[in-house]
This record gives C-alpha cells, structure tokens and sequence, in this order.
C-alpha cells in the first residue's frame, strides 16, 4: 500500500470505538475513515468510503455483524472488503458464523492494543488472522453442531501429509511452529498450505479451519 490503512471501526458501544480509534489514529500508517454504531451503517459507510479493513463488532442493533460481514465480504460480493471481527469468549457461535460469511479474522475485545494493530496490518496485506490461543475454543466449541450433510462435498481429496498441516492450522498453529511438529522447513509449510487452500478452493487460513471442523477433519 502507497498510503495509510484505512479503517472503518464499527460497534454499538461507543466507548469501545472511541478506544479503538484513539489507538487506531495514532499509528502512522493507519487512518480511521469512519466509525459507527450498527451493520447497516457500516455496511453503506464501506460502499461510500472503501476501507481496507473493517473492525466489526458481532452484536450490533439494525443489522448485526455477521450479515454485515456476508454483505462486505461473503461469496459473490464483487469488491469484497477485508473484516477483522472483536469479541468476546460469550459470543463463540456468533463469531464462527462470522467466520463463515467471510470474515478474514477475529480478536478479543481485551486484547492488548499492539494485538489489535497487528491483526489490522495482517488483514490489510491479505493474510487471514486467527488468534492462536482461541482458536480450538471458538471453533471447536461448536464442531458438532456445524458438522455438514453427508452429502456435502469436501472439495479435492488431501494427501495425509496435507490433512496432518490442515489438522495443525484449525489448532490456530503457525507456519513456524507446524514447521517445528513435522520437522520440515517454513518454506515446504507454506507449499503445503498453498496446495490445501488450492485443492479446497479456499480463501485463507480462517476459511480453512472452519472447513476443518466443519468436515469433521478435527475432534
């Protein structure tokens, strides 16, 4: 990017954006474009201002933040927009269904600031963001209940070796330390995740953990 990461804050609690934008407006190379306070302004907000990032809050009043994010980011949006959804642990569900609508990660509300920067900057480049220490809660709470149809398709067949890096990347495993488990390089990781990505016709690491658990891939 030639110019600062624009970002639309978006959350009910007005005291939260606040916070958000403060720390958000004193980084260089991030810019707060907009802030508001339900899905259906961010929604329009996005149309008019064509952020990089949106931070999206879940629970929010007129529209919520998972049809939010499926509108700015789900399948078939001609210019999809890069959300970084915030919760917290009591909204596991609603954030897995995020997740599926096309969200590109998520964060605890309570994470440190330098947490929230990284994950704008990460979603920003294109990459997907998990939050390592929740993954396995978020999603897994929820592996039976997400199961899909019998008839569902799982994409392209995995080699075993895939399936064992694709098992890794829903525990929210990075590319080093899955490098470390299988005693191979980063390089030969990040071929592995490019080939599964590919064969499952997959956006990003967040849609390849829900494709995990929702297939049944991990317990």
């Amino acid at each position: 990017m030639t110019g600062p990461i624009r970002v639309l804050v978006c959350d009910d609690q007005a005291l939260i954006r606040t916070g958000f934008t403060t720390i958000i407006d004193a980084q260089p190379d991030l810019e707060v474009v907009g802030e508001c306070g339900d899905g259906r302004t961010a929604v329009d907000l996005a149309g008019r201002l064509r952020p990089d990032v949106v931070v999206m809050d879940v629970r929010m009043p007129v529209l919520d933040g998972i049809e939010a994010t499926r509108l700015l980011a789900g399948a078939g949006v001609a210019r999809p927009v890069k959300v970084l959804v915030v919760t917290t642990f009591n909204l596991d569900a609603y954030v897995y269904e995020a997740l599926r609508a096309g969200a590109s990660g998520f964060l605890l509300k309570d994470a440190p600031p330098g947490q929230l920067l990284h994950g704008i900057r990460t979603v920003a480049t294109g990459a997907a963001l998990l939050a390592p220490e929740v993954t396995r809660r978020l999603v897994g709470r929820y592996a039976a209940r997400i199961r899909p149809a019998e008839s569902e398709s799982g994409g392209a067949p995995l080699t075993p070796r895939e399936l064992e890096v694709l098992r890794l990347i829903a525990d929210g495993l990075s590319n080093k330390e899955i490098a470390a488990i299988l005693v191979i390089s980063q390089e030969t990781v990040k071929t592995y995740v490019s080939r599964i990505l590919t064969k499952l016709d997959l956006r990003d690491r967040v849609q390849a953990v829900v494709h995990a658990y929702r297939h049944g891939l991990v317990t």
